[in-house]
């Protein structure tokens, strides 16, 4: 098995698309190698993460494929991982990336992938960032992550991307006023997508104000106007986003965080691995029966008890 990993990983490195796509459901799914094929990952700089992140409705695909389109003429090579919600009956992803961008899928430069969030806190998968982590090591110029827009998912795709663009249409206004303070921290490129429509400018205005504030007499945050439909404003966006990747030296601060705690869960995760799951819910159920039952002391006796016998490590 381990040689089979090592030969899959250089397939990836190599840039296969059936390699890489094997090895993000091997890595999703937690298949046998996954931790050897995580493990024999580099940590590569060159590809840059663009997180795309908005509320639904904002037009972040159509933004998506306006931007694939723009980069092809670069010859640029570029992954895009589209995040959807989960199926409630299979966990699969609901909204299929061939649908949405099946214009790419054959084109050699680019690989999509839809990922389910299968019920993950905020709006990206468990898994985001061993998968970026993978598709990164298979050299591409750059990785687009498309976010589903709900809960907490702009805040976290802050924290995995390189550069982070928040899109609205002019219906978000009221939004952008509950919400500022939160995409203020998260954005560094604003888009009012659709702006032919009517109250863009008002919104544009608004966008423009909130920057200023934020600034601080530092640089603010770029407002861009863009009609993905019709091609319009996404060469502006495109060099807005070079702009920002270009000014980086250092790993952002939130990446940190965001890998500081991933870690931790991955630490947690491998000291429970060696839990019975059916030997827990036998004790439990002959625990709960008794009139003096705790949940907590249960669970620290279990533990215990686990550690104790070799169970955990």
């Amino acid at each position: 098995m381990q040689s089979n990993i090592k030969q899959l990983h250089d397939q990836i490195a190599t840039g296969s698309f059936l390699a890489l796509a094997r090895g993000i459901t091997i890595v999703e799914n937690e298949l046998e190698g996954y931790d050897t094929l995580l493990q024999n990952l580099h940590e590569n700089r060159h590809a840059r993460v663009i997180g795309i992140t908005g509320p639904p409705g904002a037009g972040k695909s159509t933004l998506v494929n306006a931007l694939l389109s723009h980069w092809l003429k670069e010859n640029k090579k570029i992954a895009v991982i589209a995040v959807d919600p989960s199926s409630p009956f299979n966990y699969g992803a609901i909204l299929g990336d061939r649908i949405r961008m099946s214009s790419y899928y054959t084109n050699p430069n680019i690989f999509i992938r839809s990922l389910a969030t299968r019920g993950a806190l905020g709006g990206l998968s468990s898994k985001i960032i061993e998968i970026t982590d993978l598709v990164k090591d298979a050299n591409f110029d750059l990785v687009l992550v498309e976010t589903v827009g709900v809960g907490q998912s702009e805040v976290e795709i802050a924290g995995l991307a390189d550069c982070t663009v928040v899109a609205l249409v002019p219906e978000a206004g009221d939004e952008v006023q509950t919400l500022k303070a939160g995409i203020m921290e998260i954005a560094n490129i604003f888009v009012v997508n659709k702006a032919d429509r009517e109250d863009a400018e008002g919104l544009y205005g608004n966008l423009r104000i909130l920057a200023h504030e934020r600034a601080n007499g530092a640089e603010e945050i770029p407002v861009l106007k863009t009609i993905a439909t019709q091609d319009k404003g996404i060469s502006e966006l495109a060099d807005a986003i070079t702009h920002f990747l270009n000014s980086q030296e250092a790993l952002p601060e939130k990446r940190i965080q965001l890998l500081t705690e991933k870690s931790w869960h991955l630490m947690q995760a491998q000291r429970m691995k060696g839990i019975n799951h059916t030997q827990l819910k036998n004790e439990l159920a002959d625990a709960i029966k008794k009139e003096d039952f705790n949940l907590y002391a249960f669970t620290k006796g279990f533990l215990s008890r686990s550690s104790n016998s070799g169970q955990v490590k």
